[in-house]
């Protein structure tokens, strides 16, 4: 029988749970098909699915911290005498239903990258300094650079109950992401996650080279855990758990692929041993309950909705569906697929 590790509850750092003995399911082997397939890519799931600690796994494995992938899928398949510079983002934490505090929040993290990279930028506005340090970082490494963004919708997520504000945000980002497209030849590659879809008009419009995994049944598993991880990885917490009670429950989320389960109602499980709601109960956004309210949502008829594709990615400040919020959110999911 294995020893039991730590369970990783709330932990988005790579290098700690591998450091520290905590279980980790090795996503590296998906990271290698995406490094391989592509440049640019987007991914939309639903918070606490582990999209900071993939993207942080992304920022390790580029930086070439060798000694931390030993063991996992991609260590032998990986050129480990290169390092990327990376450059990342997050828009996870502050207020951004203040006025002009998106602007002051994205300068203190360039500070912050710039100190890194020792270089001091002769321009005062966020996309040019973005630039600036692409260019900087690129020329000093002699490789391209890799670019990570987490969060990148909540600075407008925050501010949907103050409309005006949330359209200044959305333009900010706007020409902000549209960097990403303009220095596409110093990119080696760049990944961003949100929670939201939000349209390619109004926020991606310059970056129409950006390739979204959200519905890409390759890419299902990235975030959650499968059947096969539960059994081999938690084998040592199942004990004196009821394994079809934890597929009843947990194993509830498809993304056109195979079906995964919410690591945070997983660890909480295995942690405190009893079947609840955690990941429902750690605060359902305010403005999903208020929007649902103000459209008067009928809610009962939830598990027998039908939508299509382009309805399930259609989200806009102007026009937020129903389906596409509630989907985008984590309490829809695709049960099944007709042509």
């Amino acid at each position: 029988m294995t020893a039991r590790k730590k369970l990783p509850i709330g932990i988005q750092t790579f290098a700690r749970i591998r450091e520290e003995g905590y279980y980790y399911v090795d996503k590296t082997q998906l990271a290698q098909e995406l490094v391989k397939e592509g440049v640019h890519y987007f991914l939309s799931r639903p918070r606490r699915f582990g999209k900071s600690l993939f993207l942080d796994t992304l920022k390790e494995l580029f930086e070439g911290n060798e000694p931390l992938f030993r063991g996992l899928a991609i260590h032998d398949h990986w050129d480990w005498s290169v390092q990327y510079p990376v450059l990342r983002i997050s828009f996870g934490s502050g207020n951004f239903r203040e006025a002009d505090y998106l602007p002051l929040n994205l300068a203190a993290q360039l500070d912050k990258l710039e100190q890194q990279f020792n270089y001091r930028s002769s321009y005062t506005t966020c996309p040019e300094r973005f630039q600036a340090l692409i260019h900087y970082a690129e020329q000093q490494a002699g490789v391209p650079v890799v670019i990570l963004i987490d969060e990148y919708d909540k600075p407008i997520l925050d501010a949907l109950e103050y409309p005006t504000i949330a359209q200044v945000n959305r333009d900010f980002l706007r020409g902000f992401y549209s960097t990403i497209k303009d220095y596409d030849a110093k990119i080696k590659f760049s990944f961003l996650t949100g929670v939201t879809k939000f349209s390619k008009v109004s926020l991606f419009s310059g970056l129409n080279n950006l390739k979204d995994i959200t519905l890409d049944k390759r890419y299902s598993t990235l975030c959650g855990y499968t059947d096969q991880d539960i059994d081999s990885v938690f084998a040592p917490e199942l004990a004196g758990l009821d394994r079809d009670s934890i597929r009843y429950w947990y194993n509830g989320y498809n993304w056109l692929g195979e079906g995964v389960y919410n690591p945070f109602d997983v660890l909480n499980l295995f942690d405190r041993r009893e079947f609840k709601n955690y990941w429902f109960e750690t605060g359902t956004p305010t403005f999903l309950i208020r929007h649902l309210a103000n459209n008067q949502f009928y809610t009962p008829n939830l598990e027998q909705l039908q939508s299509d594709e382009a309805l399930l990615s259609a989200f806009d400040i102007e026009h937020i569906s129903n389906d596409a919020l509630l989907f985008q959110t984590g309490y829809l999911t695709i049960h099944q697929v007709e042509q």
